[in-house]
């Protein structure tokens, strides 16, 4: 418990006496938690943004700051606290457009339009937004606290119990459960898994010599895995945007026949009547989130339908019914979706594997300063001396804190104003957007070859989009390709070359079988 306790210490003190950003009268401020603040505002300014989500934001930012920051150890807590912050804020944020302009900012937000517009058109919007900020940030707050508990220890059991072998087929069985998940059909899923890693083999990976680079001497190291992730997510989204816009010219229907406001704001007993449906979405929220690959779409959907079952068979006389203007909707799905994003990080922090594509991009930010390998070793709390990656997980868990309170104090009032964002034309801001991308991957990699990988992937993602291939299990079986092939080359060494060193233990054989039966089971429950 003394080792723990120290290491929480150390992990604050890496956050507020870190490397300063600035001075202000002789005094430097910590860059850690300005980066947080400032991701928080751009997050929840890109929630409001219908067309914009956290992901495109965190995407576009990375080379940015890895530019600004540079790739030394010492840029680890502000780069992480500024994705942090837009991961945060943009959950929120996207509760803005779908409460005052029945549009949904994000898709886990669609279904706060069913009673966060009606509570707006009734002359309630500010009660509708604060409804929504409390519940957000209540699911959010929830699921960090099970984020800090669960991570070290299911770490430190991963740790204990599971050898190379197992971990080979720990990382096979989580690939193919978010193959079989994500999207409607498990074909399709598979093949964007199997492209994915083909095209993160390219390059020497692990072997001695090229693979698969046809002469080609840029591709001798591979893709930049920056510029192909961002290619796939951002300008993939993109290209596909502005084709629908050239083809249907289609406008944003913005609906701003809103009534003057009649008795607005918080109402006596609102915090009562919805803290129930908080804490059950915040529950089903923090499930969907452990799970890898299972979106906050999910969990909002689960989290309204349960809650709508549950107000039905308790609502008094007078309250409105879900989808008709009813705070208790508002706070099922906000609790819902915003509970994903902390236990999302589950997985990332203790086996190192992303589950959504926020936490991509913490990967990747990670993979690329160096210094912080996120997986079970790093919650190492029996070590000789101080072990560094751990004093920094330890200061992301403050840094998860710290933006929790900025949202609790000042999220609200932040959020309320950011309405005008969801005015902008969809045909100025995706320009901009895919301009910035192109001059983000510039910034790190500063070829013209970098810069025609990006939108060779961006084709990628273009097409997968037109023939309804999940983007997301391509996404992450590039980040995985690199762990996967070295840690099962390493247990096939460690096995003394035997090449069913899968089936060696009953633990690696149960996620071997249980990777095919997840296909199995989610490929005859789409029939």
């Amino acid at each position: 418990m003394t080792d723990i306790l120290q290491y929480v210490w150390l992990g604050i003190l890496a956050v507020f006496t870190g490397t300063p950003l600035f001075t202000v009268m002789g005094m430097g401020i910590p860059a850690a938690p300005v980066m947080v603040a400032a991701g928080l505002f751009t997050g929840i300014a890109v929630g409001a943004t219908p067309g914009l989500a956290g992901p495109m934001a965190m995407a576009i930012s990375l080379p940015i700051l890895l530019s600004f920051f540079g790739f030394t150890p010492d840029a680890l807590l502000p780069v992480f606290g500024f994705l942090i912050g837009i991961m945060k804020g943009s959950t929120v944020g996207g509760a803005v457009p779908a409460i005052l302009f029945n549009m949904p900012g994000t898709p886990d937000s669609l279904m706060t339009t069913f009673d966060g517009h009606p509570m707006a058109r009734a002359g309630q919007p500010r009660r509708a937004l604060r409804i929504a900020q409390l519940s957000s940030v209540s699911g959010d707050t929830f699921s960090d606290i099970v984020l800090f508990v669960c991570a070290p220890f299911l770490a430190v059991v991963v740790e204990a119990y599971l050898d190379l072998p197992e971990k080979a087929a720990l990382l096979i069985l989580s690939i193919s459960f978010i193959a079989a998940v994500i999207g409607g059909s498990v074909g399709k899923g598979l093949l964007s898994v199997s492209l994915g890693l083909i095209a993160a083999f390219v390059g020497t990976g692990q072997a001695l010599s090229p693979r698969m680079t046809f002469g080609i001497d840029e591709l001798s190291r591979g893709f930049s895995v920056v510029g192909a992730i961002l290619g796939v997510l951002i300008i993939g989204e993109t290209l596909t945007s502005l084709e629908d816009l050239w083809i249907h010219r289609k406008k944003a229907r913005i609906d701003e026949s809103l009534p003057d406001s009649v008795v607005d704001g918080l109402e006596k007993g609102d915090v009562r009547r919805i803290l129930p449906h908080v804490l059950r979405s915040s529950v089903v929220g923090s499930v969907i989130g452990a799970l890898p690959g299972v979106g906050s779409a999910l969990a909002a959907t689960l989290g309204y339908t349960i809650g709508k079952n549950y107000h039905a068979k308790r609502m008094k006389p007078g309250d409105a019914v879900f989808g008709a203007g009813a705070p208790e909707g508002i706070a099922a799905t906000e609790a819902a979706n915003s509970a994903v994003s902390g236990a999302n990080l589950i997985p990332v922090l203790s086996l190192g594997i992303p589950g959504n594509a926020a936490a991509v991009f913490l990967i990747l930010a990670a993979d690329s300063i160096g210094g912080f390998n996120p997986g079970p070793q790093v919650f190492r709390f029996d070590t000789a001396q101080i072990n560094p990656e751990l004093v920094i997980a330890f200061g992301i868990f403050t840094l998860m804190s710290i933006g929790n309170i900025l949202n609790w104090v000042i999220g609200g009032r932040f959020m309320r104003a950011m309405g005008i964002l969801a005015r902008i034309p969809l045909q100025y801001l995706l320009p901009v957007v895919l301009l910035v991308t192109m001059t983000a991957i510039y910034v790190q990699d500063t070829s013209l070859f970098a810069l025609w990988v990006a939108f060779a992937f961006g084709i990628v993602g273009y097409v997968f989009r037109r023939c309804n291939i999940p983007v997301l299990p391509f996404v992450i079986a590039l980040v995985l390709a690199s762990p996967l092939e070295q840690t099962a080359r390493e247990a096939f060494a460690a096995t003394g070359g035997d090449p069913f060193f899968l089936f060696n233990s009953p633990t690696s054989t149960i996620f071997i079988l249980a990777a095919v039966a997840s296909v199995i089971f989610f490929a005859r429950a789409a029939k």
